[in-house]
């Protein structure tokens, strides 16, 4: 077990892969159940707030016995930079979780572009290696993109995950992510306008 492991009580079945380097991580928190899954959620929001813990993107998913992500529906919540949670959540799940196992990719809409250019240009093989096992079949989970992964606050919200991995990223990505986040949101902007 990691000395960086904060979520719950630890324990010898606590998963989680230390972040050295990297202003920004991935973090794959992994519930027994959609309902504490959505608890952590919603204590996130509640700790966001730019300066002591900035969190660019979240979203609860459900993985089923077969193995496939299915995105629960997300509140539209913003962050300090004006992007969407549901958005930069999605973009970086598409990074992580090949397209096989995402179930419900139909739900992020045109961010499946997005986060096939972003998947393409920075070669996220390892990445995903590493995370895609993080929710267990029949668990439900939370992917964030955040800038600081030990941030006490976080922790405390994410106290009921049963594992948490984490994989330090580098700031080239994290933008990326960003800013796939912001075209996809660009474009639903547009669409609203021109109807």
């Amino acid at each position: 077990m990691s000395e960086n492991s904060t979520a719950g009580t630890p324990s010898d079945d606590d998963v989680v892969a230390g972040v050295s380097d990297g202003a920004y991580a991935l973090v794959v928190a992994d519930f027994a159940d959609t309902e504490a899954a959505w608890g952590a959620y919603e204590d996130l929001k509640s700790v966001e707030d730019g300066r002591t813990v900035a969190i660019e993107g979240v979203i609860v998913v459900k993985r089923g016995d077969d193995g496939k992500l299915e995105i629960q529906k997300a509140t539209d919540h913003s962050t300090r930079s004006g992007l969407r949670w549901g958005l930069v959540g999605g973009i970086a799940l598409g990074v992580i979780f090949p397209p096989s196992i995402l179930g419900s990719a139909a739900v992020l809409g045109g961010a499946g572009a997005a986060t096939g250019k972003v998947r393409e240009r920075r070669h996220r093989k390892e990445l995903a290696e590493e995370l895609a096992d993080a929710i267990a079949p029949g668990h439900s989970g939370i992917v964030a993109l955040v800038s600081d992964p030990r941030a006490v606050k976080l922790r405390e919200a994410l106290a009921r995950a049963d594992a948490i991995v984490e994989k330090a990223i580098d700031d080239v990505a994290a933008e990326d992510i960003k800013a796939a986040a912001k075209e996809e949101a660009d474009k639903e902007e547009a669409a609203k306008a021109d109807d």
